[in-house]
């Protein structure tokens, strides 16, 4: 009973505050994270990190990659393939280069560098979809760009980091057997699962949960999917998210995904995912925040640059103006639940020191509320010389 008075503190305070902070276009996730730095040892102490609020932590992880996958539309990669990858490709080598490089100079080991590097090499464009749709630049070359990029950009981060993963020692995953390059080919046999899984399971698995005469069974039968290969996923050495995010994309192409999207989001969004965000706000302190404003000055500044250059001289390679270009890289800035994923993952399986831990997720909060700012900022322009 002490875990549901917990609970109920934690869908209070981040529906309150995730309204505040939508009533000023800021990025709801924002004031979920916020509710647990409030409610946790960092400020208020009522709640503190534990196995029950962990688990419910680690399903709404899983579900929000499954809904990431589903939200990742593969027929406007192929209509814009050329200048999405592009875009998505530079956005990931210039975050690890130069915020990788940076931690180096802060005296991370080359491993940990490497792992922060990833952190920042993730884009979540939920927020830039919702300043796009309200300017009504969506459907525009930018808008579409920035989509397509966001899609390359999860699937190019999930490999990534399923490869830190599964050649970093420190990643603690043996998979399924003490012999490496024997777990490289189950690793590898797993991704071709997907692929059967994408291709021919999925239609044929949710087809015949709907002729089961049980309620919500295409709803079951996506979660048994979606957790199925997640689970497999970490069997065979890689993260969960790996699997989970590729059992969204298999779904999505199935005749049943908008009932699948509407009843999971549902379970995940009222309970599961805030869980996540809170969890992440009750693991931070403020204790060396002092110490490293410095290092949380100049990620934020390569954090945002390295995006921002990404998405805008890549974009203007295939044409757009450079005003267009701008709109595309502000898209891009921000690394939202994307990023905060990978960062628990590394913390989790301590892929870089602990006590930077709450100065990353600063920068991650930083770069996610000013993306929003410098797109609206471009878009005004760009509207002012049209």
């Amino acid at each position: 009973m002490e875990f549901i008075g917990q609970l109920i503190l934690v869908l209070l305070m981040t529906t309150l505050l995730g309204q505040v902070f939508a009533r000023f276009n800021w990025p709801p996730v924002i004031g979920q994270l916020l509710s647990g730095i409030l409610l946790g040892p960092a400020l208020l102490g009522w709640i503190h990190p534990n196995e029950t609020m962990t688990l419910f932590s680690d399903i709404g992880v899983i579900m929000l990659m499954f809904l990431a996958g589903m939200e990742s539309d593969l027929d406007l990669l192929k209509k814009y393939f050329k200048i999405s990858f592009t875009v998505a490709t530079v956005g990931v080598i210039l975050p690890i280069l130069f915020i990788g490089g940076a931690s180096l100079l802060f005296g991370m080991q080359f491993l940990e560098a490497l792992f922060i590097g990833i952190v920042f090499a993730a884009t979540s464009v939920s927020i830039s979809v919702e300043v796009l749709r309200a300017t009504g630049k969506l459907q525009t070359k930018a808008g579409t760009a920035i989509l397509g990029a966001a899609v390359v950009d999860d699937i190019l981060a999930v490999i990534v980091l399923s490869l830190f993963t599964t050649f970093s020692h420190e990643g603690g995953k043996s998979g399924l057997t003490n012999n490496f390059f024997l777990n490289l080919l189950f690793e590898a046999l797993y991704f071709v699962f997907v692929w059967l899984v994408y291709k021919f399971i999925a239609p044929k698995f949710m087809q015949l949960a709907e002729k089961i005469n049980v309620s919500y069974s295409v709803v079951i039968a996506s979660l048994i999917l979606s957790l199925g290969m997640a689970y497999i996923a970490e069997l065979v050495g890689l993260s969960a998210v790996v699997g989970a995010f590729f059992g969204g994309l298999a779904i999505r192409q199935t005749k049943q995904e908008a009932e699948v999207n509407s009843s999971v989001s549902a379970i995940g969004y009222s309970v599961f995912i805030p869980t996540f965000f809170v969890n992440i706000g009750l693991s931070m302190t403020f204790a060396s925040i002092g110490q490293d404003f410095l290092f949380v000055v100049v990620m934020t500044v390569l954090g945002v640059l390295s995006k921002y250059w990404a998405g805008k001289y890549s974009s203007e390679i295939f044409g757009l103006k450079p005003l267009e270009g701008s709109i595309v890289g502000a898209g891009m800035v921000s690394r939202g639940e994307v990023a905060l994923i990978v960062a628990q993952i590394g913390i989790a399986h301590h892929l870089f020191p602990k006590d930077i831990y709450s100065s990353l997720i600063l920068v991650i909060i930083l770069t996610t509320v000013l993306s929003p700012i410098m797109l609206n900022h471009y878009i005004r322009k760009d509207e002012a010389q049209n």
